[in-house]
């Protein structure tokens, strides 16, 4: 229970004539006796806020950048109307910055027996799951004088979905996939190593592709047609490990590998591919398996949307052996984890064999545009020592990069906002080639 603003300044008022025309304790009794009169009756006609039933309704999953919608149900079984101040608490990030109070706070009156509805909207500024905490409510008698408080307790839980800002990516290596599935109109041949059918001879086709028995029994010139190989497993290990915490703009790298695993996996899905996602660092976690075509991606967001970086060094043998557990049979494993010299030089490098002799590997890693834009900087001093560091920092980048390269491992190293699409066309490039 507390005063309100409304008794504060009414007791101030009263307080003036009293010290003026007639100052002593009998004039503070009358005037402060009776305002704590008028405030009790209003405290007992203040409807009880102990009693008040609440339930949550609304959205329960949002992609980060939108909006959620959360409804909250406030039924009012006493006998008095509630007039009421409602704060409806969630963690900082469940907002904007700057833009919570408003957001948060609501205005409510409800009759006796009866139910109203206020919705919080939120706009999360991270992944994961946005918890609601306590909804606390403060009612008011009919003077405005006093208000009783108290809180409840709601759960709710919203999960925020990765954004798959990449998803505009996605038509375009679509149309390059139907392309190399032989299916457009464009007069060539489909390129892949699996064989798709026979048909006629047409001039301007490689020679290669006659098939001579074929054509010893018919009277018109057979040639193959081949398609992209299908129904190949992708395997997609994020590195959730100290690396990945790292923020590359205004974005943790993390996020960034997220975006390129959803496009690549939206990609593969449609190719007819199978797609499976592990995320380690040094444990599990998080595991999608068996997943349709239809489902792949909803499991894919799901999945990532819980996953934070984890502040320790990865452990490669561990995620190795994972790697090998999830995917016994030949696959390609896409690797999203960093080019920095140490991790991969003391961790990768010496566990690489394991997967290069078995799969197809192919590492993903963020690079950060601030340091190319360092290496061009000229005009004093210290531009001059950053445009050195940036170099030789990415002079150390492309020599790690080389010593995958002669593993036999395919590198895509890219920035943020390019990686999705460089990941997509490494992805195409080895099916073309027959590599999967």
């Amino acid at each position: 229970m507390a005063f309100t603003g409304r008794a504060a300044l009414l007791a101030a008022l009263g307080s003036v004539p009293v010290g003026v025309w007639g100052p002593g304790w009998a004039g503070l009794l009358a005037v402060d006796g009776s305002l704590a009169l008028a405030c009790a009756l209003d405290a007992a006609l203040a409807a009880p806020v102990r009693r008040l039933v609440l339930e949550r309704s609304g959205d329960a999953s949002v992609r980060l950048g939108d909006t959620a919608d959360v409804t909250l149900t406030i039924t009012n079984p006493s006998r008095r109307p509630l007039r009421a101040q409602l704060r409806d608490a969630w963690p900082p990030s469940s907002w904007q910055a700057g833009t919570e109070i408003a957001a948060s706070r609501h205005r409510v009156t409800v009759p006796p027996g009866e139910r109203r509805r206020v919705t919080t909207r939120l706009r999360p500024t991270r992944r994961g799951d946005r918890q609601a905490d306590r909804v606390t409510i403060r009612s008011f008698g009919p003077l405005g004088l006093f208000s009783r408080q108290g809180a409840h307790r709601v759960p709710w839980t919203v999960r925020v979905l990765p954004p798959f800002t990449s998803r505009k990516h996605l038509p375009s290596r679509l149309a390059r996939l139907r392309e190399l599935d032989g299916r457009t109109s464009v007069l060539q041949r489909g390129e892949g190593t699996e064989f798709d059918s026979l048909r006629e001879y047409i001039p301007g086709d490689d020679t290669r592709s006659i098939d001579w028995r074929a054509t010893a029994r018919q009277s018109a010139v057979a040639v193959r047609t081949w398609r992209p190989e299908r129904d190949r497993h992708i395997l997609l290990v994020l590195d959730t490990g100290r690396t990945s915490a790292g923020r590359v703009g205004d974005v943790p790298r993390l996020d960034a590998a997220m975006d390129a695993a959803l496009l690549l996996g939206a990609l593969a899905s449609r190719a007819g591919d199978r797609v499976d996602l592990l995320a380690y660092d040094r444990r599990l976690r998080a595991l999608v398996q068996g997943r349709t075509a239809r489902d792949v991606l909803p499991s894919l967001v799901e999945a990532m949307a819980a996953v934070e970086p984890a502040l320790v060094e990865t452990d490669a043998r561990g995620l190795t052996a994972a790697a090998l557990r999830t995917a016994p049979r030949r696959s390609l494993v896409v690797l999203l984890t960093t080019l920095d010299a140490a991790p991969v030089e003391e961790g990768l490098l010496p566990v690489l064999p394991r997967l290069t002799q078995r799969h197809t590997v192919l590492v993903a890693s963020v690079a950060d545009p601030h340091v190319a834009a360092m290496a061009r900087a000229r005009g004093n001093t210290d531009a001059v020592y950053e445009a050195a560091a940036a170099a030789r920092a990415q002079a150390e980048r492309d020599r790690t990069a080389e010593q995958l390269r002669r593993h036999g491992v395919t590198v895509v190293d890219a920035a943020p906002d390019d990686l999705a699409p460089a990941l997509a066309d490494a992805y195409l490039a080895l099916k073309a080639a027959g590599r999967l």
